[in-house]
């Protein structure tokens, strides 16, 4: 108790609250503290002009603070984390340093169609039995785009086409359409190639399971629109060339001509959808182009870097240090020294493949550029080096590397404003703000039922909404938005109590419907079956169509043979994968 009582002692004693007249004393006190910041002073010793200094401070101090809300507010600045959760986030004008959109939104179709025509041709590589992804496609075309302008078709063929294929084709369209054949030394293996060396490297990529690469006439295709596609015939007399590919859609309506535009800007190639490669495809295509452009002393124009992974910046050495290391020490040293640097297996002259490539089932490209003698010199040294079966070169990686070698970015054209599906794959682009015009109706005059003809039509009457930086007419594509690489778009699980296939469990069904626009709708499903939208993924376990003979030889399937992608075992379910255009009917 003492200890508390002397230090309760020592504690100051607590002023009692000061009476009103005393503190009305204190009041001017305090103001008299901001006299300090009312102090006026001179600019100059001899001004007469003075400014109060606590303008003077308050002033950079705003300065400061409009600073850091200028920066805070910028789309690239990272203090965008301090933005409010739920505020949209802000959107950029798209750059237009090397390449714009040619006309934004919807044009009078009936004055772009009173200008003069480029010397132009759809060109379309098909089979007879891919009629009707072909039909599709022109079906596509003809609504968004070839019902004013009326391009010609050129359609190639390895083999024949049959009657019956040309008059359908030509029923769907009213522009002129040409069929020819692929002369023998455009297709196949060259004369100076072992034949069967060639065929055993098919083989190997298939037994490797690389994707088409076990399929010869996937091998010739690729080559044939590398290196010989635009020395046809059927082609010399034209000047530009619009690849069209089977079961391709578009989704808006091209309401100027591209070949035109194109022409005007001085452009050589336009695309709508780059993408990467399988590198397991192209394992040495970089280094054959690369050894191209050093061979040919050729300097990138500033396009080659688009197809290179970027460049790390090396740290500087001082001087002194790497004079330590003598030749002799060099010589000396074990692998993996740290004077020593690894050897990157896969770059070339310090440059890397990305993998990178304009995705080819779509471009509109010069003629000339592909028949001029520099892009004939690069296709040549690069089917000298067997890539085109040895390994499974694409024309796309093909095209895309001769253009970062020969032409500039203002020579390519992204044409961000057509919407575009082959596939998976797909570009879906907005629509215009305030450039959209009322949509002129198309009847499908091949349909031959007058309702399901204004169903088809109808189907397009309700474009998507107009959003910030859109740049198309009338696009409406209800199922997807955006650009996307692989999409899993419908899948399918149906299951039965009891085992018809041996190693397939049929179990309760389940199943989802694909949307009817896209596939034709499935019927009596009741086996253990997984079915995705996805023909890209690689093929494994088999020859392609071995597992639907079997399943049709035990009763289990009819109808029309889809095309066959690929099948996998996980566990003892078997997953079959198809493109979109098929549909099964399931006893």
């Amino acid at each position: 108790m003492g200890f508390v009582q002397r230090l309760y002692k020592r504690l100051p004693a607590v002023s009692s609250t000061p009476p009103a007249a005393e503190w009305k004393n204190e009041k001017p006190k305090a103001l008299s503290r901001l006299s300090f910041f009312r102090r006026r002073i001179r600019l100059k010793g001899n001004s007469s002009i003075s400014i109060p200094l606590g303008f003077l401070l308050l002033f950079p101090s705003l300065v400061v603070v409009i600073i850091l809300i200028l920066v805070i507010k910028h789309p690239n600045s990272p203090g965008g984390i301090l933005v409010p959760a739920g505020t949209p986030p802000s959107i950029r004008k798209i750059s237009e340093k090397h390449d714009r959109v040619f006309l934004t939104g919807c044009q009078d179709v009936h004055v772009a169609t009173e200008q003069p025509r480029a010397n132009a041709a759809f060109v379309v590589l098909a089979r007879n039995k891919e009629l009707e992804g072909v039909i599709q496609s022109i079906k596509s075309m003809e609504r968004h785009f070839n019902r004013w302008f009326h391009y010609p078709y050129v359609f190639l063929n390895d083999g024949e086409f049959e009657q019956g294929f040309k008059d359908a084709v030509t029923n769907y369209t009213s522009s002129t359409v040409e069929f020819g054949k692929i002369d023998p030394a455009m297709w196949g293996y060259p004369d100076w190639v072992d034949h069967e060396v060639a065929r055993e490297g098919i083989r190997k990529q298939g037994d490797a399971a690389i994707m088409y690469g076990g399929m010869e006439s996937y091998h010739h295709m690729c080559r044939f629109y590398s290196g010989f596609f635009y020395k046809h015939e059927l082609l010399d007399k034209y000047e530009w060339y619009w690849r069209l590919e089977p079961e391709i859609k578009y989704f808006c309506d091209i309401t100027y001509d591209p070949f035109v535009e194109m022409a005007r800007a001085n452009k050589t190639y336009g695309f709508t959808i780059a993408v990467k490669e399988l590198k397991e495809t192209v394992p040495n295509i970089f280094r054959y182009a690369s050894a191209y452009k050093r061979k040919n002393n050729i300097k990138s124009q500033g396009l080659w870097e688009m197809f290179t992974e970027p460049q790390p910046e090396k740290q500087a050495t001082p001087a002194d240090k790497r004079l330590k290391t003598v030749p002799n020490e060099i010589l000396q040293t074990e692998p993996g020294h740290q004077n020593i640097e690894d050897i990157d297996g896969e770059s070339m002259e310090g440059e890397k493949y990305n993998m990178c490539h304009f995705w080819s089932n779509f471009e509109i490209a010069r003629l000339d550029w592909f028949r001029s003698k520099e892009y004939n010199d690069f296709f040549d040294m690069m089917d000298r080096s067997g890539g085109f079966w040895m390994e499974r070169w694409g024309d796309a990686p093909i095209h895309s590397l001769a253009a970062g070698a020969l032409l500039a970015p203002r020579d390519i054209h992204y044409f961000r404003d057509i919407g575009y599906r082959h596939t998976t794959i797909q570009h879906c682009p907005a629509n215009a703000p305030t450039r959209q015009l009322p949509r002129i109706p198309w009847l499908e005059r091949t349909t031959e039922d007058e309702k399901e003809r204004k169903e088809e039509d109808d189907y397009w009457a309700t474009p998507d909404t107009p959003k910030e930086n859109g740049s198309v007419c009338e696009t409406d594509d209800p199922r997807l938005g955006g650009s996307t690489i692989v999409r899993r778009d419908w899948i399918l699980e149906a299951y039965s109590p009891t085992d018809i296939v041996p190693k397939i469990p049929l179990l309760e069904i389940y199943r989802k419907r694909p949307p009817s626009n896209m596939v034709k709708p499935f019927e009596s499903v009741n086996m253990a079956v997984t079915v995705w939208h996805h023909p890209l993924l690689k093929q494994v376990n088999g020859h392609r169509g071995q597992m639907l003979t079997e399943l049709k030889g035990h009763g289990v399937l009819s109808g029309r043979n889809p095309f066959y992608t690929w099948s996998k075992w996980e566990g003892d379910a078997l997953d079959l994968h198809f493109e979109s255009s098929a549909w099964l009917s399931f006893v």
